[in-house]
Order: C-alpha cells, then sequence, then structure tokens
C-alpha cells in the first residue's frame, strides 16, 4: 500500500467499514467523518497481514455542529446508531465543542480537530460524499500512517501538557504490541 488511492480502495472493498460508513452517513450530520483508529487500525492490519481485525475501543464519529453543542445531542446520535448497527463501540462527539473539553482553542472545522489528534498517524478521517464516493482527509498527510510510524501532531508537540498526554496514551495503547512493524519516534529526535 502506497498512496491515498491504495488505502481507498482496500476500505472500499470491506463491507463491514462501508457499512459503518453507511450508518454514519445516514445520520446526515454536517461535517461529519468517521476517524482515529477506524482507519489507522485498518491500514496497520493490512500491512501486517493480519486476516482478523484488530478490535477496536471505539468508532469514533465527529461532526462540527455550532448551532447545538449539547452533549445530549451526540448520545442522541449515538442511540441511532446503536439501533441500526448494534453491539458496536460508537463515539458520536461534537467537534464544535471537543475543543473546550480538550482546553485548546475552538476549532474551525471536523478537519481542524483532526489535524489536533494526538498522532499524525491516527489524523485520519472517511466519509461517503454525497456521490456515494468515499473521501479521506489526512491533516498530515499518509507517509506516518503507511510506514507505521507513531509521533505526535505539531499541536501536541509544542504544548508539555498535551505531550503528556500523547506520552500517556504511548503507554496505554500498546501499539506495539498490536502490531509489531509499528515505530515510535523518539521525542528527542523530533524538530
Amino acid at each position: 500500500m502506497k498512496n491515498e488511492q491504495e488505502i481507498v480502495k482496500t476500505i472500499a472493498e470491506d463491507e463491514w467499514m462501508l457499512e459503518v460508513l453507511q450508518a454514519a452517513a445516514e445520520l446526515e450530520l454536517p461535517d461529519w467523518w468517521v476517524c482515529a483508529g477506524f482507519v489507522r487500525s485498518k491500514i496497520w492490519d493490512v500491512l501486517h497481514g493480519y486476516s482478523t481485525r484488530t478490535a477496536l475501543g471505539d468508532i469514533d464519529v465527529i461532526y462540527f455542529d455550532e448551532e447545538n453543542c449539547k452533549e445530549a445531542q451526540e448520545k442522541g446520535y449515538e442511540r441511532r446508531l446503536n439501533r441500526a448497527f448494534p453491539g458496536l463501540p460508537w463515539s458520536v462527539k461534537n467537534q464544535a465543542r471537543m475543543h473546550e473539553v480538550n482546553d485548546l482553542p475552538p476549532y474551525k472545522s471536523s478537519v481542524d480537530a483532526i489535524s489536533q489528534f494526538p498522532e499524525t498517524a491516527t489524523a485520519l478521517g472517511l466519509r461517503l460524499n454525497g456521490c456515494s464516493e468515499m473521501e479521506l482527509a489526512a491533516p498530515h498527510g499518509l507517509t506516518d500512517l503507511l510506514t507505521m510510524r507513531i509521533r505526535p501532531t505539531p499541536a501536541f508537540r509544542k504544548d508539555a501538557r498535551l505531550m503528556n498526554v500523547y506520552e500517556q496514551r504511548l503507554l496505554t495503547k500498546q501499539w506495539t504490541q498490536k502490531w509489531p512493524k509499528v515505530e515510535i519516534v523518539p521525542l528527542q529526535g523530533m524538530a
């Protein structure tokens, strides 16, 4: 796997992932994406030659709606997804309010929020556009995803508090145990 087209093709051939994307699309949320581990895990599973999907802690569905920033609205969307596609760990978050939760400046859009996820290889989103074609957002590019490297996004590198969050994620996520070819880039080696 070498580029965006091959990533999209790989995911388009995964019936389960298409069903998840379709379920999210049916919510008709503004500026929506299914993101993070949903995308990264599939690609790393393929690059490792796994025939079985690595379990996901959650399926992150994000959107951007400044008109209704109530957490109750998000929970309602999660209930709808659970009725449509039960038994999955749905997590729906409006990025118009998540900057407050993360103690960051306001995000401008869902892709802006994705760009400020902790790791570059996880700062990814997928959605179906109006023509049911798949769209991939990768604000930090695809190199770290495809070369299986973990490093913090620029937002996390420049803030000591966020670097602590990043380092805690390295301990709890256990990426190298799940995917042994993954390399964690040493923090001292970053510019």
